[in-house]
């Protein structure tokens, strides 16, 4: 995996989403209660701080609990709620160590169908069916993988020219598109 994308829009944290995988699950793991590009600088923003240029899953897993919160608590945090999402961000890559040997690329490696990828995504830690149909797209839209029958897999956020998700996302002018969907969602919402 060797990306181009823009969805930290900061040239470094994007450059390792675009080559790292776990730094990309780490990056939509992130992403919530906290703006877009928030979410997806911290996995460069953990990188630096543990002192490398890329997340190591048995790095991670292995890494003491309060050690790790506090690396994300550091100033300026790297999420709204760092002690929760250092678990999170722990439960994630113990399940990768002890599924696919740390390997994040090895979830969609061998996926046959997009629903398979779905499967596999829907049983991570910290990943439900939203989240987990997002980064479906994200891989098929941005990320060169795109198993048969992913678009289905995504959903909505499959859709071709749709600009829903972060799976959108390739520019500040599509990051408005994305923001200005989401709020008319917000409106829509309050009126029912």
């Amino acid at each position: 995996m060797n990306r181009t994308v823009r969805l930290a829009q900061q040239p470094e944290a994007d450059e390792l989403l675009g080559r790292s995988p776990l730094a990309a699950l780490v990056g939509m793991l992130l992403d919530q209660q906290v703006p877009m590009e928030w979410a997806f600088s911290g996995p460069h923003t953990i990188a630096q701080r543990m002192g490398t240029d890329d997340l190591d899953a048995h790095a991670i897993a292995a890494r003491d609990p309060e050690e790790f919160a506090a690396l994300l608590s550091a100033k300026p945090a790297v999420h709204r709620y760092p002690g929760s999402m250092a678990k999170r961000i722990q439960q994630l890559c113990q399940y990768l160590v002890e599924h696919y040997d740390g390997d994040a690329a090895a979830i969609w490696r061998d996926a046959g169908t997009g629903g398979e990828l779905l499967r596999r995504l829907n049983a991570l830690p910290g990943y439900g069916k939203q989240k987990s149909q997002i980064f479906v797209a994200l891989l098929g839209k941005q990320l060169g993988v795109a198993p048969e029958g992913w678009r289905e897999a995504a959903g909505a956020y499959g859709e071709e020219g749709s600009h829903r998700s972060v799976a959108d996302i390739t520019g500040p002018e599509s990051l408005d598109k994305v923001r200005a969907y989401k709020q008319e969602v917000k409106r829509a919402a309050r009126k029912t």
